[in-house]
């Protein structure tokens, strides 16, 4: 297994990662805005879990598939965007959940809401991509099992995206509690959020292997 200093580095870079702003930053941050704190710690958890399987899917060698064949990846990218797009329409077609913070989700809805943040998340090659650059560089090849160090390392990236986006759920349901009096246009979250989906699809589209 790793020793204390890799893990140490390893974390570090995590930190540095997980605060710069990017796509599940963004959406975390709507889905809080919009939905309060319950949502956006589920959609972490969905996002927590699809980095574990791209952990292991590095692991075991299938990352290195968008690498040799290049049709994977734009098969994969190109699903993610329409996922992405579906999503943003069936947010703007639903109704307004208004922005009542003692609101509560159907158990339907919180694994829907859940399952958008994994598939979100896995259906996002570069995080693949991503998985497969880094991780490697901080495990022991006589360090026993290549997996359980994946994963290992896949636990302290998600402990510390927790930290650093259970920050910005707080603050984004705190907003929330404070725009709660605003009712003059109830369907504004969900525009937000699908405007959210929509950024996130094109900047999928429009992104490039590097």
């Amino acid at each position: 297994m790793p020793d204390i200093s890799t893990i140490a580095l390893f974390a570090a870079a995590s930190l540095v990662l997980t605060a710069t702003p990017g796509p599940d930053m963004l959406l975390i941050a709507s889905r809080s805005l919009s939905q309060g704190r319950a949502v956006g710690f589920l959609t972490y958890a969905g996002i927590a879990l699809g980095t574990y399987c791209h952990a292991l899917a590095a692991a075991l060698g299938l990352s290195q598939l968008f690498l040799t064949v290049p049709v994977a990846y734009e098969i994969v990218r190109w699903a993610g965007c329409a996922y992405l797009l579906y999503l943003a329409w069936k947010t703007v077609r639903s109704h307004p959940s208004g922005a009542s913070p003692t609101s509560t989700l159907k158990r339907l809805s919180r694994r829907w809401v859940f399952g958008e943040g994994l598939m979100t998340n896995l259906l996002n090659p570069k995080m693949a991509l991503f998985v497969l650059a880094l991780f490697p560089q901080f495990v022991d090849p006589n360090g026993g099992s290549m997996v359980l160090q994946m994963l290992l390392l896949a636990t302290i990236l998600n402990g510390i995206g927790l930290l650093v986006n259970g920050t910005v759920i707080l603050v984004g349901s705190h907003l929330r509690a404070r725009l709660s009096g605003f009712r003059r246009f109830p369907k504004l979250p969900q525009y937000l959020l699908a405007g959210v989906f929509t950024g996130l699809a094109c900047r999928l589209a429009l992104g490039s292997r590097t």
